[in-house]
């Protein structure tokens, strides 16, 4: 029971969980998938007709300024007011922009945005564009080019009407109220259903769907560069703090502190976090044929083009992650300079330990907008809403295989509030899942090695590789046996292990270290005969 109360305490603080009548969804009536993909979402989450848009725009992923003033922003400005989804202030498209203005908009039953694959993703830069004091801008800033979707998260600020040269500063950045994300305190939470393909847009909502159903589980995984000093040392201090939030929160997590990023042959296995950076395209684990991503995960990675297109699978880092199967993710569409980026330590945050839906995570880790970041999956998805023994009761009455990940969350946040290894190995051995899951046997060979037991180790493990463990995962186990099987100079069962994970691993520093493993095992092997 002390143990389970751990599980109590990690409880998220409950915001609104923003239901399907707090959206609006636009779309591009001009394009006929667009359509397809609105209706699917409006239906997923019961949007009310009213709420749903469709504008003619152009059918390209880029709108010129003009192209979106006419075609896109006034006219969603006249539908919301029209509809009533809006009320202005009297003055709010004649006075004069000031940042402590009181946003334009005054009542709003809505606080979410949802643009549809078709409606453009940036606003090219527009050279004969001028504005009074730009000449006083650093010279890297002094540009008008934007994410669509940054832009019009503005809109209930100035009704449209604010300085375009440059970023604004986002005055809810790192809030702790998710009430705060709201137009009426002048920020629009603004994501779009987008990717590669329209089935891969629809799934956006239905794998969100299926994670706030039965829980988003899975690992964690951050890949830093191992700065601490420099002008980027600030991305890699975001990566550290969001890793330990969510060993906190309670999820298994792995942070990698070289300055490589995930070779081809990490073993990730079992997805449901991801944030790293520093590759200009899709690589390591993420190019594989098969990436295993849990039903809605969310994978981000830093690069000042990784949202350059979205209608590539593989091109960049958005559109890549989404055609392998991730839930949500964010990009830039044109160079963001690092601190215009997100802060991952306040999105990480704000999306677990607070139990916030990615919209408001995405846009309270936003120092920046009308700038360059495009937030990209349904903005209402809201992976760690449930109360935590809540659901996890519901995965016991349902003999959910998903319970096992439960468990794995008891003991970590145990373990990081202090408990014994020790002790919660006991706990391991208690739970029935423990027999015949291979999560929780390769965690419990973890905690006996961690005991300085590496029989007892190997012997969970063994049994973890009996258990249909996921091909990644097999490999990170049998990279653990092999490794304390020599260290134990039981050469001839580890010889094997060499040899098979030669078979598994593709050209990699893994693979690179497992060939030289295995020689110098085989010549030991050879000198006993």
């Amino acid at each position: 029971m002390r143990i389970l109360l751990a599980l109590i305490a990690s409880a998220p603080l409950l915001a609104a969980a923003g239901p399907g009548d707090t959206a609006v969804v636009v779309y591009n009536s001009a394009l006929a998938d667009s359509k397809t993909v609105a209706s699917h979402y409006s239906t997923a989450r019961a949007v009310p007709t009213n709420q749903v848009i469709g504008l003619p725009l152009p059918n390209s992923e880029t709108m010129t300024r003009k192209e979106f003033r006419d075609l896109l922003q006034e006219p969603l400005l006249k539908a919301l007011t029209e509809r009533g989804l809006w009320k202005l202030r009297d003055d709010a498209t004649s006075r004069a922009f000031n940042l402590t203005n009181p946003p334009a908009v005054t009542e709003s039953p809505i606080r979410y945005a949802v643009l549809c694959l078709g409606v453009p993703l940036k606003i090219l830069r527009d050279d004969a564009l001028t504005e009074p004091g730009a000449e006083k801008l650093q010279p890297e800033l002094r540009r008008n080019e934007a994410a669509v979707d940054s832009e019009l998260a503005l809109l209930p600020l100035a009704a449209g009407h604010h300085p375009l040269i440059s970023a604004l500063p986002n005055r809810n950045y790192a809030a702790t109220n998710p009430a705060a994300l709201h137009p009426t305190n002048g920020l629009l939470l603004l994501a779009r259903l987008d990717g590669p393909t329209v089935a891969i847009a629809h799934g956006l909502v239905d794998k969100a769907m299926q994670a706030e159903r039965e829980g988003l589980w899975g690992r964690a995984y951050f890949d830093a560069r191992g700065l601490r000093d420099g002008p980027y040392s600030i991305g890699d201090e975001w990566l550290r703090r969001a890793a330990e939030t969510t060993r906190r929160y309670g999820l298994e997590t792995t942070l990698d502190d070289e300055p490589a990023t995930f070779s081809a042959g990490f073993p990730l296995s079992q997805a449901a976090l991801y944030a790293g950076w520093y590759d200009g395209g899709i690589s390591g684990p993420f190019a594989r044929e098969k990436v295993e991503f849990m039903p809605g995960a969310v994978a981000y990675h830093l690069h000042s083009f990784s949202a350059h297109t979205l209608r590539s699978a593989d091109k960049n880092w958005c559109g890549p992650l989404l055609a392998k199967g991730a839930t949500a993710t964010m990009g830039c569409v044109e160079e963001p300079y690092l601190a215009g980026t997100p802060d991952l330590s306040v999105f990480f945050h704000r999306l677990t330990v607070a139990g916030w839906t990615f919209g408001e995570a995405a846009y309270a880790a936003q120092g920046s907008l009308s700038w360059q970041t495009t937030v990209v999956g349904d903005p209402l998805y809201r992976p760690f809403g449930q109360h935590p023994a809540e659901l996890h009761a519901s995965l016991v009455k349902r003999h959910s295989p998903l319970l096992a990940w439960s468990h794995l969350r008891v003991v970590n946040l145990n373990l990081a509030r202090g408990t014994s290894p020790a002790e919660m190995i006991g706990y391991l051995n208690e739970q029935a899942e423990t027999k015949t899951s291979a999560v929780l046997l390769e965690k419990l060979g973890d905690l006996q090695l961690t005991l300085q037991k590496p029989d007892l180790a190997i012997e969970a493990w063994d049994k973890a590789l009996a258990n249909h463990p996921t091909p990644q995962q097999r490999i990170r186990l049998l990279s653990a046996r092999a490794e304390q099987l020599t260290q134990l100079e039981r050469n001839k069962l580890a010889l094997a292990d060499w040899k098979l994970l030669l078979e598994l691993l593709p050209p990699s520093p893994e693979r690179t270290r497992a060939e030289q493993r295995r020689n110098a095992v085989d010549a030991k092997v050879k000198a006993v005969r």
